[in-house]
C-alpha cells in the first residue's frame, strides 16, 4: 500500500527546509505527542497542536505557520474544512493524514496525504512535496533562524 500520495504528476525532489513552523492538528492525544516530537527532533518549530477544526483555524492566525501537518477525521469538525477556510485567508503548504482510505474527490489535485501509520522518512517526504506545491502558490519559502 503506497503510504504517501501526492495527486500531482511529476514531484520532483525538494529539500526540506531546515527549521519551519507547523501547526499539528490531530485529535488522537497521543498521536499528537508524538508527531509533535517528531517534527520537533526533525528541528521544526511546533508553534501549536490542535484537536478541532474551530481551534486549528484560531491557531493558524494566531501562529501564522509555515506548514500544517491535519488530521482529516476530528471528532470535532472536519480537518479538510479547517485547511479549506485558512486558505481562504492565505495560502499554507499542508499535508493531510488519515488512518483510512481517502478518496481524492473533492481534494485539490496537489494535495498531499500521507496514510497512517507512517514514519520519519514519510513525514521528511511529506513536507518536502507540500513545500514544493506551497511554492507555485504564493507561499512564502519560509526563513530559517539566524545563527545565534
Amino acid at each position: 500500500m503506497e503510504r504517501l500520495r501526492n495527486t500531482a504528476a511529476g514531484d520532483t525532489a525538494v529539500p526540506a527546509p531546515a527549521s519551519l513552523r507547523i501547526l499539528v492538528v490531530e485529535d488522537e492525544a497521543i498521536i499528537a505527542v508524538l508527531l509533535a516530537e517528531l517534527l520537533e527532533s526533525m528541528g521544526h518549530d511546533v508553534c501549536a497542536v490542535e484537536n478541532s477544526e474551530a481551534a486549528a483555524v484560531t491557531a493558524a492566525e494566531r501562529c501564522r505557520p509555515d506548514l500544517m501537518i491535519v488530521d482529516v477525521g476530528l471528532r470535532s469538525g472536519s480537518g479538510i474544512s479547517a485547511v479549506s477556510q485558512i486558505l481562504l485567508h492565505r495560502f499554507v503548504p499542508h499535508v493531510f493524514v488519515t488512518g483510512r482510505r481517502l478518496s481524492t474527490e473533492g481534494l485539490d489535485p496537489s494535495a498531499v496525504v500521507l496514510q497512517k501509520p507512517f514514519d520519519e522518512g514519510d513525514i521528511e517526504q511529506a513536507i518536502r512535496r507540500a513545500i514544493r506545491q506551497g511554492i507555485g502558490r504564493g507561499s512564502s519559502e519560509p526563513v530559517d533562524d539566524p545563527a545565534p
